[in-house]
């Protein structure tokens, strides 16, 4: 679960400088642009572009490995399904009713390599900035929603405590789990149905700390007088930099550079 969504890491590189806004619209358009691509060249160039900006953030290959880690199944899964049941093209292998073409071959190195692609990116957003800019960053792109009376400060302060309460939520599972196990319970013993009943032990608990934890914030928030967005000011005001918009201008051509191969 930790992951999955990718911890900050405070680690001094470029990457981490820019700014939050820039940052999350290059990985909504990263997003797009992985979907459009149909060529050796335009996989190349994600590529090219992803190694790029892991290596400008300082972060080790090994830990943006790691988030995709828990994704494991789906990919290969993906991968299986596409390899043994795409029909068309060329058969390369036959055995009884299996059947793998060349076509299958390539649709399925495609989607997986995608996949990838796009739990890194993502990922990587995450590792290089932290909840508050990343959610400081959201509410200043959807400020225009606000025309329509539509509560932008309250989603980003929802997704600033989301975020926030995945590593408390692990740690407490782990806890839990933990102090379950040294009662005699066993998680990964016994047929599915077995596992899904010793999971009833860990989910109650876990839902009753989620409560506490959500009570104590509401009540801790609410001492505080706070009552939404309306009148507020920011300690910490988003400016572009000269060096953000160098990067906004070599992702543009990153971008430019793949229209123009999926053209």
């Amino acid at each position: 679960m930790r992951n999955v969504i990718g911890q900050y890491m405070p680690l001094d590189s470029p990457i981490h400088r820019l700014d939050p806004r820039l940052k999350g619209v290059a990985v909504l358009i990263y997003l797009v642009l992985a979907f459009i691509v149909r060529s050796i060249v335009g996989y190349a160039i994600l590529g090219f572009f992803l190694l790029l900006f892991i290596k400008l953030s300082n972060i080790k290959i090994g830990t943006v490995l790691k988030s995709i880690k828990p994704i494991m199944f789906i990919i290969v899964f993906t991968l299986v399904i596409n390899l043994f049941f795409n029909a068309t093209g060329t058969p390369v292998f036959e055995l009884w009713i299996i059947k793998i073409t060349d076509r299958g071959i390539i649709t399925a190195v495609k989607i997986a390599v995608r996949l990838v692609f796009l739990l890194t990116g993502t990922s990587m957003l995450t590792l290089t900035t932290t909840t508050v800019d990343l959610t400081d960053a959201m509410e200043r792109l959807m400020k225009p929603f606000k025309l329509v009376k539509f509560p932008v400060h309250e989603l980003a302060m929802m997704m600033t405590i989301a975020l926030r309460f995945i590593p408390a939520l692990t740690d407490e599972t782990d806890r839990i789990m933990k102090a379950q196990k040294a009662r005699g319970a066993s998680f990964d013993e016994g047929n599915i149905i077995s596992r899904a009943k010793a999971m009833v032990p860990l989910i109650v608990p876990l839902f009753v700390s989620v409560f506490r934890i959500a009570t104590d914030l509401a009540i801790a928030m609410e001492s505080r007088c706070y009552h939404g967005g309306e009148g507020r000011t920011r300690m910490k005001v988003l400016h572009m930099k000269a060096s953000d918009y160098i990067g906004m201008l070599i992702f543009a051509v990153f971008t430019g550079l793949i229209i123009a191969d999926a053209a």
